[in-house]
């Protein structure tokens, strides 16, 4: 998972200070070294390290930080504004058109998934705004690339504009933009030609589509792969077409970040979106507050309860709380949870948004295999409908005809089993506002410490407040009644 490395060092750092009675100066530029060696070694570009660096050391140095109570915990804080601040502290909009249609123009090398990700906006644009987006094919030089487009679009139900290879890419935007105006489309998708590497030919084809379409978002994708190579793109991009944004591909891929954390610095640009999986629905808004967060390893609640939100029907959520209240839980609303749960991405990136979760020593042998949601699938259906709604009568004759019947080891179903057990009581009482369990669970201290007990305590709140408002809503339906 991106940053992985870089949060596991900044954690080190920051632990080590924590540990601290006194932070001295000396504790001071020792904690700043770790930090510059951390940054670099994520291919973070050596003067966005050596600004930052000194801007932290700056506002750290003060007397009033060192000599004040809990100066760890400031100091965190600071890397953390800072780190902010570093990739452009809030999320940035799409720009919009006063009138229709909306032009957006891709563009970026070759193999940094633009067509792929072109597909994941309309797919956004479709969900969020109700839009009717077209797609304009004008990447008439790659092989098959016609073809890809096609497939996306197809996938998401996306019209494509296209001339086939041998009609100049020019002709073909001037064209598309004309039938996108006849039909009324609000956003027009221009997928350009890439290159393996920048080339006067490939700028002098896009500057000349900008001209022509004048469009309201010139988007570069990018390969976050590509570390500090991807700040030079950017700035040759940038250079010739005045981008007006980023995206971020593969940033659940074996990345180590310093193009997230570079690109604003150097280029001023902001990055729009990240995509972070394969699936059509894996395009995030990128939040610089939340991504610094993810890098210090304090979690990201803000998004894994809006992927929740997305993913989970609210009167069954609601339905399977009370039932984990009451433990009436059972393994049909477990089959159903794992269902939903699979819908919000790769499990390891759920925990991971977890305060403290991202390099927790109880993640490390945690064997994650999608294959095993496939095992315990048929473990829950080789049950009998009584066993399904009584989890308490599985004995041992039970099991060993589930193992059977499932064609797994009885070891593998007595561990499912236990598994279940544990979850039905640690979620009892987390949806009773006691994170009692989740402590025990984690070697009986809160993920992520101090700030991990907060971000749960902010959770409780929250549910606390929700139940509050459905219990509001249900007596105003009934006075209706």
């Amino acid at each position: 998972m991106a940053f992985e490395g870089l949060t596991d060092r900044l954690q080190k750092a920051m632990e080590k200070l924590r540990r601290k009675p006194k932070v001295t100066e000396a504790d001071l530029r020792e904690t700043m070294r770790e930090i510059r060696l951390a940054l670099l070694e994520a291919d973070v570009n050596f003067k966005v390290v050596k600004d930052f660096v000194k801007t932290v050391r700056e506002k750290a140095a003060g007397a009033e930080v060192l000599k004040g109570l809990n100066p760890a915990q400031q100091i965190v804080k600071i890397v953390n504004d800072e780190l902010t601040k570093l990739m452009g502290e809030e999320a940035v909009p799409l720009n919009k058109a006063p009138h229709i249609p909306t032009v957006i123009m891709m563009v970026g090398l070759q193999g940094a998934g633009k067509t792929t990700t072109a597909g994941k906006l309309a797919l956004r644009l479709k969900n969020e705004n109700h839009a009717r987006p077209m797609f304009i094919a004008a990447d008439v030089y790659r092989p098959a690339a016609i073809t890809q487009l096609q497939q996306v679009a197809d996938q998401i139900d996306v019209p494509v504009f296209e001339k086939g290879t041998d009609v100049d890419p020019v002709e073909i935007v001037r064209e598309g933009m004309e039938v996108a105006q006849k039909n009324h489309n609000d956003y027009v998708i221009i997928d350009t030609a890439g290159r393996l590497q920048i080339d006067e030919q490939l700028m002098d084809e896009l500057a000349n589509i900008k001209e022509l379409v004048n469009p309201n978002e010139i988007l570069l994708v990018i390969d976050s792969m590509t570390g500090q190579n991807a700040v030079n793109t950017a700035q040759g991009f940038d250079d010739k077409l005045d981008i007006t944004g980023v995206i971020l591909t593969k940033l659940d891929g074996d990345t180590r970040g310093g193009a997230a954390m570079s690109i604003r610095a150097v280029t001023g640009k902001p990055i729009k979106f990240v995509g972070e999986g394969e699936k059509m629905e894996d395009l995030d808004v990128f939040h610089p507050d939340r991504m610094a967060s993810r890098i210090l390893g304090m979690g990201d609640m803000m998004t894994l309860i809006e992927k929740a939100q997305k993913n989970f029907d609210e009167e069954q959520a609601q339905e399977t709380m009370d039932k984990m209240r009451e433990n009436t839980f059972d393994y049909n609303d477990f089959l159903a949870q794992m269902d939903q749960v699979t819908k919000m991405g790769p499990l390891e990136n759920i925990i991971k948004m977890m305060p403290g979760m991202a390099n927790n020593p109880a993640l490390k042998n945690l064997n994650l295999d999608p294959k095993q949601f496939a095992h315990i699938r048929a473990i829950v259906l080789s049950m009998t409908p009584e066993e399904r709604e009584n989890p308490d009568i599985m004995n041992p004759s039970r099991r060993r005809r589930l193992a059977a019947g499932a064609g797994r080891p009885i070891v593998e179903v007595n561990r499912m089993i236990k598994q279940f057990n544990q979850m039905r009581k640690m979620m009892k009482q987390v949806t009773n506002g006691n994170f009692n369990g989740m402590q025990n669970m984690f070697g009986g201290q809160m993920p992520g410490g101090k700030m991990g007990q907060m971000a749960m305590n902010r959770m409780a709140r929250k549910m606390k407040k929700d139940k509050q408002k459905r219990i509001k809503k249900l007596r105003k339906l009934r006075k209706k009644k």
